[in-house]
């Protein structure tokens, strides 16, 4: 993974200097709110509903055990024992003292980490796949042109006060595992008919209040020709994107204000005066950074491990979980493996101080010193040796992580809702925990298979509901909270926007209505058919025909309607 050079390392020291000399003025009342706000927030720090949040930036997910470490000191002596790992593959802390956040990065100076563009209207962290350089199905490792462009766009003067935030995604795979369709923009790896290798360039995607798919602009973009053109966009964005409402601000409502085709002609104008320019990749800057994601020393081994595949056989806990939670390797003898922050009980994507260090001490163990973190919240360690799986599997076991549940329903995409965010219409930790005790039951949940189940607290988004193929929203209704069920959403290669069923419920219903989901699913499925699948053939007809059938009886007095 990428270690940071000498003007990194001075970059972030007059950061950290800079930010305590700002907390120190704002402490002694000689910044006001106003002017202290957007200077905390260029820091990742944000104030919630009970302390402030503080979101550390994880470039693309990838961690070294010893930044892992640091994330746990972190958790123990500046919150509450634990963090929370995000959709943005960052980690975020909820309990933060304002007068101590300086101390926190200088501490995540020590592990060459920080928080900067972690909020504010930037381009924010630079997110992938998390499998990436490991996958079996891989097309070219996409990292380095993650490091490009973070190097890039970490404090870029012209793009430091965009209309809004910016997101971008890079997905080397042949399967879509970075959700690329929902950003700002978002590039996919291709190679064209001479083998040479470029990006195919989606813009406009994003949730929110207005969800959007992407639209392509560029079917081959050759990769030297990544930073001009993304200029182009950008700047195309800056100039032209509205400030003056906040809700009609991001990317995807300029491109379809313009229509994909106008949006286009405008980037490539743009980009006539950028192309071939200074910032044009060369083979040797790309092999610099590419440098930094060489392969780790992989032994040789037979591509199937004997005791591996024995104790599979033999062991049926064993067996779901190497279905669930392992996932191929493009090595032969080793594996990818997904640790589960979804245990029931806990909420989606928390994680505590001593797992960290327990992880990190996995990493070392067993994955040549480094993690990854995904946008479903989740943690991965890249290179196991089959050998090594059984093992692994105990340990993880014995500290929580190893829920055999990865795609599965409990591994829900949740936000932390109106429980710390101050924009959260709605609780959403407490109607994951929920639904998770109703199916708390592994032989149900691998029956049903894969389903997606994103919550959000708020229309913001952050849970990815519309891309779940359940999604739930939290929404205010005359100082209640009550949640909006929508179906047929979905990430990957066929990313797709879900519908909304009808009328919210209250808290209380909504594990009720998920069963209720689930029994029209087992009923009308096919053999092998997966939820998505049969959500798209019938639609979602069928579905809330049986939702809305018969009163939902619940005990909460908040958020009941005519269906309680």
């Amino acid at each position: 993974m990428y270690r940071y050079d000498q003007y990194d390392h001075q970059i972030i020291q007059e950061r950290v200097a800079q930010f305590r000399d700002q907390v120190r003025r704002r402490i002694s009342d000689e910044l006001t709110e106003d002017e202290f706000r957007i200077l905390r927030l260029q820091n990742g720090l944000y104030m919630q509903r009970h302390a402030y949040m503080h979101r550390i930036a994880v470039p693309y997910g990838m961690l070294s055990s010893k930044q892992m470490h640091m994330l746990a000191h972190i958790a123990r002596k500046y919150d509450r024992g634990y963090g929370h790992f995000t959709t943005r593959q960052n980690i975020q802390y909820n309990w933060i003292k304002l007068e101590e956040a300086p101390a926190i990065l200088a501490d995540l100076a020590t592990v060459e980490m920080h928080a900067i563009q972690t909020s504010g209207n930037c381009v924010r962290n630079i997110s992938s796949d998390q499998f990436a350089g490991v996958a079996a199905d891989e097309i070219i490792d996409p990292r380095p042109y993650c490091e490009i462009l973070r190097q890039w766009s970490t404090f870029h003067p012209e793009f430091a006060y965009l209309p809004r935030k910016f997101k971008i995604a890079i997905n080397g795979a042949v399967e879509d595992r970075a959700a690329i369709g929902m950003h700002d923009i978002g590039l996919t790896v291709v190679k064209n008919d001479q083998g040479e290798i470029g990006f195919r360039v989606m813009v406009g995607g994003g949730l929110g209040r207005t969800p959007l798919i992407g639209a392509t602009i560029r079917e081959f973009l050759p990769w030297q020709h990544a930073l001009t053109y993304i200029e182009a966009i950008l700047r195309v964005y800056n100039q032209h994107g509205r400030r003056d409402n906040i809700y009609k601000a991001r990317i995807k409502i300029l491109l379809k204000a313009l229509g994909a085709e106008e949006f286009a002609r405008q980037v490539e104008a743009e980009w006539v005066d950028l192309k071939d320019s200074e910032a044009t990749l060369t083979v040797e800057e790309l092999q610099r950074v590419a440098a930094c994601f060489t392969a780790p020393a992989y032994l040789t081994l037979p591509a199937s491990d004997a005791a591996y595949e024995q104790e599979k056989a033999t062991n049926k806990a064993f067996a779901n979980w190497v279905m669930r939670n392992v996932k191929a390797h493009k090595v032969p003898g080793y594996a990818a493996v997904v640790l589960s922050l979804k245990k029931t009980g806990v909420p989606p994507g928390d994680i505590t101080a001593d797992q960290m260090d327990f992880v990190a001490d996995l990493a070392d163990r067993y994955s040549f010193g480094e993690l990854r973190s995904a946008h479903e919240q989740n943690l991965i360690l890249a290179d196991v040796r089959q050998a090594d799986l059984v093992s692994l599997w105990k340990e993880a076991k014995a500290h929580g992580l190893a829920t055999p549940n990865i795609g599965l329903l409990t591994d829900m995409i949740c936000c932390p809702g109106g429980d710390f965010c101050s924009l959260a219409n709605a609780k959403s930790i407490p109607i994951a925990g929920a639904i998770a005790e109703r199916f708390d039951n592994l032989d149900f949940l691998h029956d049903i298979g894969e389903i997606e189940l994103n919550i959000s607290g708020c229309i913001n988004a952050c849970g990815h509901h519309h891309i779940g193929n359940i999604g739930i929203l939290g929404v205010d209704k005359d100082g209640s909270e009550w949640y909006q069920v929508s179906l047929g959403g979905a990430q990957g290669n066929d990313i797709a926007v879900g519908k909304i069923i009808g009328p919210s419920f209250s808290a209380g219903q909504m594990p009720e209505v998920i069963d209720r989901i689930l029994q029209v699913y087992v009923r009308e499925r096919t053999e092998d058919e997966k939820f998505i699948d049969t959500v798209r053939r019938l639609g979602i007809a069928p579905f809330k025909e049986y939702v809305y059938a018969t009163p939902i009886k619940t005990e909460l007095q908040h958020g009941e309607d005519a269906y309680a």
